[in-house]
């Protein structure tokens, strides 16, 4: 989808990687508060930010304490995490068909 690589938790986009940055998806309840942190910047990759999604770069990440908290972010938020109908639907019919 975005050209980089994604980590999916639980059918769902947790983080992913797209040339140096971090793609973070995060609770939008604390996206205007994360934007704030170092390196960390709305993820505007269609040219229209996307809420919830942030791009954090290499130094917002050069530490493990610093990767760790945005990996934690993304998979605190990830259980919380609506899968995308498209994606229940292949899900559904996927299972369906196994039966």
């Amino acid at each position: 989808m975005m050209g980089g690589l994604t980590f999916m938790v639980n059918d769902k986009m947790c983080v992913g990687i797209l040339r140096d940055d971090l793609m973070a998806r995060i609770d939008p309840q604390i996206y205007e508060t994360s934007l704030q942190r170092k390196g960390c910047r709305e993820m505007d990759f269609t040219g229209k930010p996307m809420k919830g999604f942030v791009f954090v770069s290499p130094e917002g990440t050069n530490s493990r304490n610093n990767l760790s908290y945005w990996i934690g972010l993304s998979l605190e938020f990830n259980t919380k995490a609506k899968t995308s109908k498209k994606e229940n639907r292949r899900l559904q019919n996927k299972h369906s068909k196994v039966k």
